[in-house]
C-alpha cells in the first residue's frame, strides 16, 4: 500500500479516491492541469467544494499545487499516481493469477 512521505499529513489514496466528485478531478486532471475555477466549471458542485476536495488528494498525494500568480494549478502528482497503480497491479495481478491456475486445473466436468 501506499505509504504518505515524511512531513504529509497522513492521507488514504484510496478513501481520497471513495467519493465520485474527486474522482471526477482526478480524471479531469488527468488529461491537464486546471485551476480550481476550470474544475468547477467543469463540475455539478461550487467552487470551495472544489478546493476541499483538492486538499483531501493532495493530502492523499495524488495532487500536487502550482501557485501561478493568484491562481492555483492542480496536476496529478506523479509518483502517488504510480503507487496507487503500482499497488493495484500487484493485488489484481495476484488474483488474476489464481484465478487462471484455478480454471486450467478443473476437470472439463467442473466446469459450468
Amino acid at each position: 500500500m501506499p505509504t504518505p512521505a515524511a512531513g504529509r499529513p497522513e492521507g488514504d489514496p484510496f478513501g481520497a479516491l471513495g467519493d465520485a466528485n474527486r474522482r471526477s478531478i482526478v480524471e479531469l486532471l488527468g488529461t491537464s492541469e486546471r485551476s480550481v475555477q476550470e474544475l468547477a466549471d467543469a463540475l455539478p458542485i461550487s467552487r470551495p467544494a472544489v478546493s476541499r476536495h483538492l486538499r483531501l488528494l493532495k493530502e492523499a498525494g495524488l495532487v500536487v499545487e502550482e501557485a501561478r500568480g493568484t491562481r492555483h494549478i492542480y496536476r496529478l502528482h506523479d509518483e502517488g499516481i504510480a503507487a496507487v497503480q503500482a499497488y493495484l497491479e500487484r493485488v489484481w495481478g495476484e488474483a488474476a493469477a489464481r484465478f487462471r491456475l484455478v480454471a486450467e486445473n478443473r476437470r472439463p466436468d467442473q466446469r459450468s
